[in-house]
């Protein structure tokens, strides 16, 4: 058979696969064959043989390269053998370290080594600690471990720093240059409390002009974005590190930025009251909340203030009370940003946009870095003010870039695959919705499904089905629309600060104002091809050469920077997840009640109620009963009793085990009382039913209890037989 090369992907229970680089199913690897290997080598393989459901199974037949990234462990002595065990399970072998290669670790720190020898089929790898990085329950540790874990650089090039320190600590006037002054136009940044960055500013006012059939009325809305372009240039240390790293990465009490301080914090943080520059969204959006006509412009301009998400809400819900006397002056600008969003609004439920009502949570830690308390992120009317207008120079952005047949990078979104579509297809149909999705599905009939569907008791199950249904968002140089948005182009223009799609989209549109064509290699701009522009719409439309090495770059910055947006989520939910199991730790034996959000043929997910903490019920923990996975229902039932879990019941559960190195909470599931009765979907059973199920239940318990006394009695019976026939051969001693 062929051979094939890829990416060892290691399993925590000792086997593996190979991600293949032709994006093909990936290749199963047995344990035997995982000895050989480690956890992201690349290797060739083949395929020698498949399983009954047709899966391919591969054998090794070289190692192409080797991951030459530290390992994160913990030292370890055993039997007078120093070793370390992988924090990151799936390298799925210990590394022995000889006794002088330790670096004065002691037992337990948390080390970084590197290998010395690679496994082999009758090895195991060895390796030298390069660094040691402290004790398990440091403060932060976990964050040390996670960065080192899935290699997010977080130390900036000596390079990049002298750069960045050598940038003024203000504006100069060469700086505002063929620049529209903003200055006096009373710009706002809305973010969060504990908002250290702010990247975007906006305005509103309303807006009457003409008569007749060319009137418009309706609001002119700005959206000022920092201008990171115009201090991070192309070939530069700072480009070079701010690629790499291609997002910032938030965790609890921590952020990896993209930028280094200066300029994230500094210079191209929208701070009140200090000119900054910036790039403008000017548009004027019609009292549908279509967006009538836009233009970019660099700027210079001044935030009038910083609010944060709750002061604004408190200020739309009482322009009387104490937080709009503070800043009356802005009221009126607010109430217009309001206003137009109700607009921007209107025309999402037009556009038939998916708008699904999610539980977000917000992890509060105490000095030490440790979880206080989970509580929900609430979003109020500010977040979604923000949220539109923030949307609504995306899309003008990706409009503007289309337009001028400019290659960039799009934010795509696709539909629900042919396999996912046929499960949620089947889902709907057994749950006897009335509504159900086409072969080729819109937006609009799943965001009527989820608004049908909102007030039934397991609408959270339906919502959590219709959400899972469909793609994760990439970067891409082909446009192919965002499913989810409604929209049939976006890009990503309002966060240059903490991503780098969105600098790359800046770069391209700051070309295109000038008559330039911005190449991604070396960042070159060249002027525009003289030929004669066609017009649609009243808009230029360039057509400039296909250039396909061009667009393969393009390409391969999208694959790049959707690959590390991946990586930032994992890391930042690692640590989330190592967190919430140390804080768990201290709950062990404790009941709760909670929510079933997942299931699984192997068991049940479920949320806890007052501390939005997720763990797993194993099937085995269900009940002494066979309990069946129902794939188009999604949810498992009892073969004898009935009983049935699906996403959104309600159980009550105890906290059983709590393993902080797998990072996984095991529930047991509580059954006393009425808790006996619960069923899926969260609905009180009839009267009969659970009538019926108790009958089962006492009846099931007086069957073990007779199974139990005749196994007593025949154990006694030959009890005494053993002793009679002891006696009669003389190996009885009687007592005195």
């Amino acid at each position: 058979m062929s051979e094939i090369e890829g990416t060892v992907l290691g399993h925590r229970d000792g086997h593996g696969f190979v991600r293949r680089d032709d994006n093909e199913p990936d290749i199963y690897l047995s344990p035997q064959e995982m000895r050989a290997v480690l956890h992201r080598d690349r290797v060739r393989v083949r395929v020698v043989r498949y399983d009954r459901k047709g899966r391919p199974e591969g054998r090794v037949l070289e190692i192409v390269e080797r991951r030459k990234t530290p390992i994160i462990g913990r030292l370890l002595h055993e039997n007078g053998i120093w070793l370390v065990a992988p924090e990151d399970r799936r390298y799925g072998q210990d590394i022995l370290i000889p006794k002088n290669a330790t670096a004065n670790a002691t037992v337990g720190q948390v080390v970084a080594l590197e290998l010395t020898e690679t496994p082999s089929m009758y090895s195991q790898p060895v390796g030298r600690i390069t660094e040691v990085l402290g004790e398990i329950d440091d403060p932060g540790m976990e964050i040390e471990i996670a960065v080192r874990k899935y290699e997010v650089p977080h130390r900036f090039s000596s390079e990049t720093l002298a750069q960045a320190a050598a940038l003024p600590d203000r504006l100069r006037a060469a700086d505002k240059r063929h620049r529209i002054d903003l200055t006096d136009v009373p710009l706002v940044t809305i973010d969060g409390e504990d908002a250290r960055d702010f990247d975007d500013a906006v305005y509103c006012e309303p807006l009457k002009r003409g008569r007749g059939k060319s009137a418009f009325d309706g609001w002119r809305l700005i959206v000022a974005i920092a201008d990171v372009s115009h201090y991070v240039k192309p070939g530069e240390p700072l480009d070079e590190d701010a690629y790499e790293r291609a997002t910032s990465v938030y965790f609890p009490r921590r952020v990896i930025p993209m930028l280094p301080e200066k300029l994230s914090n500094g210079l191209c943080s929208l701070n009140p009251d200090e000119e900054r520059l910036c790039m403008v969204c000017d548009m004027l959006v019609g009292a549908q909340g279509e967006i009538e006509a836009y233009q970019f412009y660099p700027a210079v301009m001044r935030s009038h203030a910083r609010f944060t998400y709750t002061e604004v809400a408190a200020i739309l819900g009482n322009t009387r009370g104490a937080e709009a006397q503070r800043r009356k002056d802005l009221v009126p600008h607010l109430l217009h940003l309001h206003e137009v969003y109700r607009a921007l609004l209107k025309h999402r439920g037009t556009r038939g946009a998916v708008d699904f009502e999610t539980t977000e949570t917000q992890i509060v830690c105490d000095d030490n870095g440790r979880i206080e308390k989970i509580v929900p992120r609430v979003r109020n009317e500010a977040h979604r003010l923000i949220e539109e207008s923030m949307l609504a120079a995306n899309v003008c952005a990706a409009d503007f870039i289309q337009r001028h047949k400019h290659p960039a990078l799009y934010r795509v979104h696709e539909g629900p695959t042919p396999e996912k579509r046929v499960v949620l297809q089947n889902y709907l149909r057994t749950l006897g919705v009335g509504l159900s999705i086409s072969d080729d599905p819109t937006p609009g009939e799943l965001q009527a499904i989820a608004q049908a569907t909102k007030d039934r008791v397991d609408a959270a199950q339906i919502h959590s089905m219709l959400l899972r249904s469909m793609q994760q968002a990439i970067y891409t140089a082909t446009n192919s629309g965002h499913f989810g948005l409604a929209y049939e182009a976006y890009a990503h223009f309002t966060s240059p600060i903490r991503r780098y799609p969105d600098l790359l989209v800046h770069r391209v549109i700051k070309a295109l104002l000038h008559a330039k064509r911005y190449h991604l290699a070396g960042g070159v701009m060249e002027d525009l091809p003289p030929a004669k522009p066609a017009r649609k719409g009243g808009k230029v439309m360039h057509k400039p050469p296909l250039d396909m090495h061009e667009a393969e770059l393009w390409e391969a910055a999208g694959n790049h920077c959707s690959a590390n947006e991946r990586r930032a989520d994992e890391a930042s939910r690692d640590v989330e997840a190592w967190l919430k199991c140390r804080f768990m730790r201290d709950h062990l034996g404790e009941e709760y009640s909670g929510t079933v959000s997942a299931v699984t043929s192997f068991g049940v997910f479920v949320t806890l109620d007052d501390l939005y903490v997720e763990g797993l019920v194993h099937i085995t923990e269900l009940g002494g009963e066979y309990f069946r996975f129902d794939e188009a229902r999604q949810e498992l039932r009892g073969e004898r009793s009935g009983l049935r879990y699906s996403v959104g019941s309600r159980v009550r559960v105890q906290v059983s085990r709590v393993d902080l190195d797998g990072r996984k909470i095991d529930f047991r599931m509580v059954r006393e009382g009425d808790t006996d009765q619960l069923l899926a979907r969260g609905r009180k059973p009839a009267t009969s039913a659970a009538q019926a199920l108790k009958e089962v239940q006492a009846k099931d318990r007086k069957a073990k209890a007779a199974r139990a006394k005749v196994a007593a009695g025949r154990a006694v019976t030959a009890g005494k037989s053993v002793r009679d026939r002891a006696k009669s051969a003389g190996r009885v001693r009687k007592t005195p």
